[in-house]
């Protein structure tokens, strides 16, 4: 099979991805931030069967992920799949958002997705294969307190599209995945910050969601599972909002 990427593989979205992906018989380095997380992801494959490697990068630092995408390519082979998923909040009204606020949440998305791309898209361009997944979020459409990460989220749609312009010639697919409201430590994070409890904050969401339930990290890991197949060769530059219902 291929040699897959997940950034922010951890925990939440990122680590059942990369456990999705190795279930498809994927080998899968799981970058994180965190070494000791992103450890324990990789472990959790390793015991049921798979093939990972867990490797410490900050996305948004060059040096960091030239580094990470040669020691992938050294011991899982080149890489043929890669999931942007890594991503932080910093949250807050617009008045009182930092300049830091707003660089860091741009560096981990944006810069972030750019630098892996940029590195491993001459892999795929080599093989003639390949399939790049970007994690978006409803958040694009705009939400209160998070100008940050709407312009980011949304950056991250336009990012996609113009990847499947450009490298569909060689066989590359891109797309974006648009989650909707997921219980992951993110959105316990943001019940902290909004001062209500996770399960009040779960009971607000999900009375808004056509299905009447939450989102789960599966959920979006099925979906980067299909972008991702051999047969989803003629699916390039969507955005796919797996969020439950509808949204536009």
């Amino acid at each position: 099979m291929r040699t897959a990427i997940v950034t922010g593989a951890a925990r939440g979205i990122g680590a059942a991805t990369a456990q999705r992906l190795a279930a498809d018989g994927h080998a899968v380095a799981v970058i994180d931030l965190d070494e000791a997380a992103a450890s324990a992801s990789a472990d959790t494959i390793i015991a049921s069967g798979g093939r990972a490697i867990a490797i410490a990068a900050d996305v948004a630092d060059s040096t960091s992920v030239q580094g990470a995408v040669d020691r992938v390519t050294a011991e899982l082979g080149a890489p043929g799949i890669l999931v942007n998923n890594a991503g932080v909040l910093r949250d807050n009204l617009l008045f009182k958002m930092s300049e830091s606020d707003w660089d860091t949440v741009m560096n981990v998305h944006l810069r972030g997705a750019f630098l892996m791309t940029k590195a491993v898209q001459s892999h795929m361009v080599d093989a003639s294969w390949g399939r790049i997944v970007n994690l978006s979020s409803t958040s694009a459409l705009g939400n209160r307190g998070q100008a940050n990460y709407s312009a980011a989220k949304a950056g991250i749609q336009g990012f996609t599209k113009t990847l499947a312009i450009e490298l569909g010639r060689y066989g590359i697919t891109a797309n974006a995945i648009a989650p909707g409201f997921i219980q992951t430590d993110m959105t316990r994070a943001t019940a902290d910050r909004l001062g209500v409890s996770f399960e009040q904050l779960v009971e607000a969401q999900v009375s808004q969601i056509p299905v009447a339930r939450s989102g789960v990290p599966d959920d979006i890991a099925a979906a980067v599972s299909f972008f991702c197949r051999e047969d989803a060769g003629f699916v390039s530059g969507q955005v796919l909002y797996v969020a439950g219902g509808p949204k536009s």
